[in-house]
């Protein structure tokens, strides 16, 4: 759901690229990370949404986390900050927006997931090997580097 803030902002500029502070949070459990294929492309992707004015990370994290899929992580930890032309996406509907990542991870949470969202049609574990084929295209470096980071146990990485 785009917010008022962008919604605002679009009426003025239209689809021309902006910059979209955005958190995302990488939910691994048991060798797997939890991801959710979105409405709008059917890409599977990680969950996370805008950061609103005058919001902090973790509060956008909660919220989003909260909004799409009923859970509240526990003790996540920044990952990453993601950013460049990597992250430049042309949303259905035409709006273009250069995306800046903060990317939490978790590895437990509260509740049962349950998505309550219309932005998400399914959520899936998958293993790290054996992703699905449409991954959102701006999140493929970040699960790379997940996957890096997993397998060697390396430090977070900011991009």
């Amino acid at each position: 759901m785009k917010s008022d803030y962008i919604a605002k902002i679009r009426e003025k500029i239209g689809h021309m690229a902006i910059l979209n502070p955005v958190v995302t949070l990488i939910i691994y459990k048991e060798g797997k990370i939890l991801l959710q294929k979105r409405s709008d492309n059917g890409d599977w992707a990680i969950h996370g949404g805008g950061i609103e004015p005058g919001e902090k990370y973790i509060e956008t994290l909660k919220r989003e986390i909260k909004e799409e899929l009923n859970i509240e992580p526990i003790a996540p930890k920044l990952f990453g900050i993601y950013s460049g032309k990597e992250l430049f996406n042309v949303y259905p509907g035409g709006d273009e927006v250069f995306v800046l990542n903060h990317v939490f991870f978790c590895e437990d949470y509260i509740g049962e997931i349950n998505f309550n969202d219309n932005e998400v049609k399914e959520f899936k574990w998958f293993e790290l090997d054996n992703l699905p084929e449409n991954i959102f295209k701006i999140n493929k470096p970040i699960i790379n580097d997940i996957n890096k980071f997993l397998k060697t146990g390396g430090i977070p990485i900011i991009n």
